[in-house]
C-alpha cells in the first residue's frame, strides 16, 4: 500500500455528505472511478445525511425504479460497491429522533460531534484510504466534515468537491455522464444530453493534525469540541494542572484522571518544578531512601485524604523507597501519560536528564503548573 496512490489500498471508502441532492454520490463515483487519470474505485460508499436526505438518497440511487447508483455500475462495469440503506447515516437528536434538517446551534453541535465520529471511526483502519465529499449537504455539514478530516485524515486520505459542468449543474435528472444518448431537462426547461456533461474532482489539501491527538482520542469516540480542543492544545504552550482530590489531571487540553500511585509520583515532581526545586536522583536500588518515602507518602496523603487508607503503601515504604519501586511507579506514569496525551504527552513526562547518573524533574518552567487542593510541602 502506498500513501501517495490510495487506490492500492484493499480498503477504499467514499464518504459524503447530502442533503436534498443525491446526486453528490454518482457524480463523485463517476469523477473518481471513471474520469480520473489515476481510478480509485470505492470498495464502499457512506453517506452522512438528514431524514428526508436519506428518503433521497434510498430512492434516487438505490430503488428498482430510478436506482442510478445500480444503472453507473452496469454503464460503466463497476466492480462490486458496498452501498445499502444500512450505508446511510441518518443524523439523530439527543432525544434519538431522526433529524430533518440542521438549522438551530444545537442541531450543529450534533451534526459535528456524529461527522467527527464517523470519521474517526473510519480512519481507524489502517488498510482503508478515505475519498471524502463535501460537495453536498448544507454549508455546515461540508466545513464540519472537512475540519474532521483534518482532524483524523492520514496521508493515505483525500478531500474533494466534484464541479458539473453548465447547464447539467442543479439539474435534477442529472446523475452522472452516461455513455449512450440520455436526453434530459435542465432546470431552465432546456433538453441536453447527459453523455456531454463534464465532470471534475477539484481536490482539496488539508493539513493533518492527526499526530496531535491523544490515543484515547483516536481509540475511543470522539466528540467535536473535544477533538479540536485536544488539536490546539498540541499546537499551544504546555500547562499542566493538577486536582488532587479529585485525582484529575488537565494537559494539552484533556482531562483524565490518574490512580492516586501514578498521581503521587506525578506531584511530587509538579510540585519541586513550581517551586523552583532541582532535579531529583531516583532512590539507590539497594538501599532504601526515607527522604523518598516521605515526598512520596506526602503526596500521596493529599491525594486519598484523610479517611483515605495508605496503609499498603506505608507498609511497603516503612523502611525508605528503593529504585524498584520508584523505577515501578514512573513507568506506570510514563504509559498512563502516553495513552492519555499521546503525541503531545512529552512535555509532561518526567526527564532523566539522558545522562548518568540520572536526575529526574518535570520539565515545565513554574508558571506552567498549576496545583489544587494541594498542601503537601515541597522535600
Amino acid at each position: 500500500m502506498n500513501p501517495n496512490l490510495p487506490a492500492t489500498y484493499p480498503r477504499r471508502i467514499l464518504l459524503a455528505v447530502t442533503g436534498l441532492s443525491p446526486q453528490i454520490v454518482t457524480e463523485t463515483l463517476h469523477a473518481l472511478a471513471i474520469g480520473n487519470d489515476t481510478p480509485f474505485i470505492p470498495t464502499e460508499i457512506h453517506l452522512i445525511t438528514t431524514a428526508e436526505g436519506a428518503d433521497r438518497a434510498r430512492l434516487a440511487l438505490l430503488s428498482d425504479r430510478l436506482g442510478w447508483f445500480h444503472r453507473l455500475r452496469r454503464d460503466y462495469a463497476l466492480p462490486e460497491i458496498a452501498f445499502d440503506v444500512d450505508h446511510i447515516h441518518i443524523l439523530r437528536a439527543p432525544s434519538g429522533a431522526l433529524m430533518h434538517d440542521i438549522r438551530s446551534p444545537a442541531d450543529n453541535l450534533v451534526c459535528a460531534d456524529f461527522i467527527t465520529e464517523k470519521v474517526r471511526e473510519l480512519s481507524a483502519d489502517p488498510d482503508a484510504a478515505l475519498h471524502v465529499s463535501i460537495a453536498g449537504g448544507r454549508k455546515t455539514m461540508g466545513f464540519f466534515l472537512g475540519y474532521a478530516l483534518s482532524l483524523f485524515g492520514r496521508p493515505q486520505d483525500r478531500l474533494s468537491h466534484v464541479l458539473v459542468s453548465e447547464p447539467f449543474e442543479n439539474t435534477w435528472d442529472f446523475f452522472y455522464p452516461t455513455p449512450y444518448e440520455n436526453i434530459i431537462e435542465t432546470s431552465g426547461k432546456k433538453l441536453v444530453d447527459a453523455r456531454d456533461a463534464r465532470l471534475s474532482l477539484a481536490e482539496i489539501p488539508f493539513v493533518s493534525l492527526r499526530h496531535g491527538l491523544p490515543t484515547a482520542l483516536l481509540d475511543g469516540s470522539a466528540r467535536f469540541e473535544e477533538t479540536v480542543g485536544a488539536a490546539r492544545a498540541a499546537l499551544g504552550p504546555a500547562h499542566l494542572e493538577l486536582d488532587l482530590r479529585a485525582r484529575s489531571v488537565r494537559a494539552a487540553g484533556r482531562e483524565f484522571r490518574l490512580p492516586p500511585a501514578e498521581l503521587a509520583m506525578l506531584a511530587v515532581f509538579a510540585r519541586r518544578a513550581a517551586a523552583g526545586g532541582d532535579a531529583l536522583p531516583a532512590p539507590n536500588k539497594e538501599i532504601p531512601d526515607p527522604a523518598w518515602a516521605q515526598r512520596y507518602l506526602n503526596e500521596l496523603r493529599t491525594i486519598v485524604g484523610p479517611m483515605g487508607d495508605t496503609s499498603s503503601a506505608e507498609h511497603a515504604l516503612r523502611g525508605g523507597m528503593d529504585g524498584s519501586y520508584f523505577s515501578s511507579r514512573l513507568s506506570k506514569l510514563r504509559s498512563r501519560l502516553q495513552r492519555e496525551l499521546g503525541p503531545v504527552a512529552g512535555p509532561y513526562l518526567i526527564e532523566d536528564g539522558k545522562r548518568k547518573p540520572h536526575r529526574y524533574r518535570l520539565g515545565l518552567p513554574a508558571e506552567a503548573i498549576t496545583l489544587v487542593h494541594s498542601d503537601a510541602s515541597l522535600s
